[in-house]
């Protein structure tokens, strides 16, 4: 999160509440989507002041200990009203809230049913034009054999991790890559990894632009080498934009961005006609991967077929 943390001049602060464990037993997508998206949306809603994520170890005597997220910002608040809607989907705090920062709050619906597959679940406090806090809790297993780490260790290891990084992410990516996104800081995420990785990117907000601009490209004998199509945009969604697109004779790769991981979501969008599908918020290590992946197995297909 601290390219989007430094772009609006926040404070992003993390801490470790007393000790967590080394090691836990969860579903490491999930749990991921479920912080960047709290992250994401304190980022979002906050203008000045800081974005705190506070972790630490519940119910440690019990058979089913759980390690609990506090998000905490310093935004612009909800009334009771507004949190009462929260969690419905399609729903954010006001049409208002919509236009100015974006989306419509699917992602916390999203949220909640991840937690809750995880065994655990989000509840929120917040204070008009103060700030919110989003607590979520996630079950961990079995931790009674486990080592316990605190803030001088975490930092330790992600000094190490940083520094020993996979080589999947120097990974070139000399592409060219068509980008339908609606959202502008996703815009703004993957076109900054992609282009410092060599590729050229050009960007779209809608199904529509995108299936125009992926036919405009093929008939000129210069196609783009992958779609990146996210899932959920307006005018025409990712599903009917990739079939739409597949109708006409495309046949070159496209990946679908979702941030829905809950089954059955992956296996829709190759349904709709993409090659492969990448999760939001971006892994960027399997998101180079998996579009490396797809350019050089359609390419080794068509020279097989010639």
């Amino acid at each position: 999160m601290e390219y989007r943390v430094l772009d609006k001049g926040l404070n992003l602060v993390i801490k470790i509440d007393g000790k967590i464990p080394s090691l836990i037993q969860s579903d490491p997508i999930r749990l991921r989507q479920i912080l960047i998206n709290l992250l994401g949306n304190a980022i979002k809603f906050t203008n000045q002041g800081c974005v705190q994520l506070i972790v630490k170890t519940l119910d440690l005597d019990s058979e089913n200990p759980r390690l609990q997220f506090e998000v905490i910002d310093t935004g612009i608040g909800m009334t009771e009203e507004q949190i009462a809607r929260l969690f419905q989907p399609f729903v954010q705090a006001d049409s208002s809230t919509t236009r100015k920062y974006g989306g419509t709050g699917l992602g916390l619906t999203i949220c909640k049913g991840l937690t809750n597959i995880l065994g655990g679940d989000i509840c929120v406090k917040s204070e008009y034009r103060t700030g919110t806090t989003f607590t979520a809790t996630v079950k961990i297993g079995t931790i009674s054999e486990v080592e316990f780490v605190d803030n001088h260790a975490i930092k330790n290891n992600v000094h190490h991790a940083l520094t020993h990084s996979n080589r999947t992410a120097d990974l070139e990516m000399r592409y060219n890559i068509l980008l339908a996104e609606d959202c502008r800081d996703n815009q703004k995420l993957i076109s900054f990894l992609l282009n410092k990785s060599g590729a050229k990117v050009t960007l779209t907000g809608n199904g529509e632009a995108a299936v125009a601009k992926a036919l405009e490209a093929a008939e000129k004998g210069a196609p783009f080498d992958v779609i990146l199509m996210d899932m959920q945009m307006p005018e025409l969604d990712g599903y009917a934009a990739t079939k739409r697109l597949r109708s006409k004779g495309y046949h070159y790769p496209i990946i679908a961005l979702t941030a829905n991981s809950m089954s059955g979501a992956c296996e829709e969008c190759l349904a709709a006609g993409c090659n492969y599908y990448a999760t939001k918020p971006i892994n960027r290590d399997q998101f180079f991967a998996t579009i490396h992946k797809s350019i050089t197995e359609f390419r080794e297909n068509m020279k097989n077929a010639l």
